[in-house]
């Protein structure tokens, strides 16, 4: 039995140590945070995403400015001739060479196409300002993963520091119980009963240990570093309790990710819309250019021939008739606004519902903290009354078991009360779009 005790208090002193040692690093949320959005790879593919966005929205990728190309021609040819002249003369020539070339630089430039330049720039800056929405809702997503697995490890941590003390509530249970026994006021079988109940105890601690450790995997794994680096988190959780439902709508219809998406969706249906009319109009393209021309003849009235200068005109392009498609592809593009008009209907609508429902769980997790705060302090009280009865011996083993458990499941539930209050809050932050990065 000795041995037992010493193996009891050896363990607790060595898990004790143990985590005091490895608890180099005191990692806070704002830290997790800030790593998250240094290194998590979503988030780099995202703001990868949006940087090309950004290279797109341009007047050059918008066809507003003109298209300069130099132009370099060469033909050659090997020829019979045989020609027949007006005044009779026949003039034959085999393997007769002919070539020319030309080079020179020519511009164009789209003056006019219904405005659809000028929409399709509008398109492309629309875009860019989706790609943002994008890489907003990426982060959200992340952030607020990495937030509820960071508060879900305090959880952990709190539980086992619980089941900590509760071993050494049931190590000293062990000691008295055999004490009575070796004075003859207890039966071997008290004794017994406590070191099972120590040794249930303990496999509990393990367990504990185990998804503590997993869970801290889990995050370095989302902090986008080695699975194995050792940190310990804050000791208590802080849940916001100033959350107001008319402030989270309204922050909600301006800061929501997914609903600034579909907005910026219909924006880009209308300016598709607007391309589409714009085929009804002519398209006018001023071109220019200066040509270098060069040509030789083996046979011909003309032997050698060059010219240099500058060339320039309009053209001038007007769809007259392509089998009614531009009366069906603005039919189409106006039902694609239409249905955009509906989608922000919907999303609103499940945002709000989504919304209220997250905060009517926030309300009640928020109580049920008042309530198992009481209760841990309930069943605290209780315990220490019971222990003092055990030690004098007026209470069966049993009762002092119930007070025990009593008291570890009221601290586990307050710790689980907190956690779950602190996830309806970072729900309703995302939700809403306020989640502070």
């Amino acid at each position: 039995m000795k041995m037992d005790r010493r193996f009891a208090i050896l363990y607790i002193l060595l898990s004790f140590f143990t985590l005091k040692g490895k608890a180099q690093e005191i990692l806070t949320a704002e830290d997790a945070i800030n790593m998250t959005l240094e290194n998590n790879y979503d988030i780099k593919l995202a703001k990868n995403s949006l940087e090309i966005d950004k290279l797109g929205a341009t007047p050059g990728f918008a066809g507003i400015l003109p298209q300069v190309n130099a132009v370099v021609e060469d033909d050659n040819g090997i020829q019979s001739i045989d020609q027949t002249r007006s005044d009779g003369t026949v003039n034959s020539l085999d393997n007769a060479k002919n070539n020319s070339f030309d080079y020179g630089v020519v511009l164009d430039w789209t003056l006019f196409d219904g405005f659809k330049m000028f929409a399709r720039y509008d398109q492309l800056k629309a875009q860019e300002k989706l790609g943002d929405a994008e890489q907003k809702k990426v982060i959200l997503a992340n952030v607020s993963n990495v937030l509820i697995t960071y508060y879900n490890l305090v959880q952990q941590q709190q539980q086992l520091s619980a089941l900590d003390s509760t071993l050494v509530i049931s190590q000293q249970r062990v000691e008295l119980a055999h004490n009575r026994f070796t004075i003859g006021k207890a039966s071997k079988l008290e004794e017994l009963n406590a070191q099972v109940d120590l040794n249930t105890d303990q496999t509990l601690v393990f367990r504990q240990k185990e998804l503590y450790a997993n869970t801290k995997i889990e995050l370095n794994q989302l902090l986008a570093r080695d699975s194995k680096t050792e940190f310990k988190v804050v000791d208590k959780i802080s849940v916001d309790d100033n959350l107001f439902l008319p402030e989270l709508e309204t922050q909600a219809k301006e800061n929501n990710p997914e609903l600034m998406e579909q907005i910026i969706t219909k924006r880009i249906a209308e300016l598709e819309l607007k391309q589409v009319k714009a085929e009804r109009y002519p398209t006018l393209v001023a071109t220019t250019g200066y040509n270098f021309s060069n040509s030789e003849s083996s046979l011909g009235f003309t032997t050698n021939s060059s010219s240099h200068g500058l060339n320039y005109g309009f053209r001038l392009s007007l769809n007259v008739f392509n089998g009614f498609n531009q009366n069906r592809n603005e039919k189409i593009a106006k039902i694609e606004v239409d249905n955009n008009n509906l989608l922000i209907e919907q999303q609103e609508k499940a945002l709000l519902t989504a919304l209220n429902k997250a905060y009517q769980t926030y309300q009640t997790n928020l109580k049920l903290i008042e309530l198992e705060e009481k209760n841990e302090s309930i069943a605290k009280e209780n315990l220490e009354i019971t222990m003092d009865k055990y030690k004098i011996g007026t209470i069966p083993t049993i009762e002092f078991r119930t007070a025990q458990l009593n008291y570890i499941n009221a601290q586990l539930r307050h710790s689980d009360a907190t956690f779950q209050a602190k996830l309806s809050e970072i729900s309703l932050k995302a939700l809403s779009g306020s989640l502070v990065f």
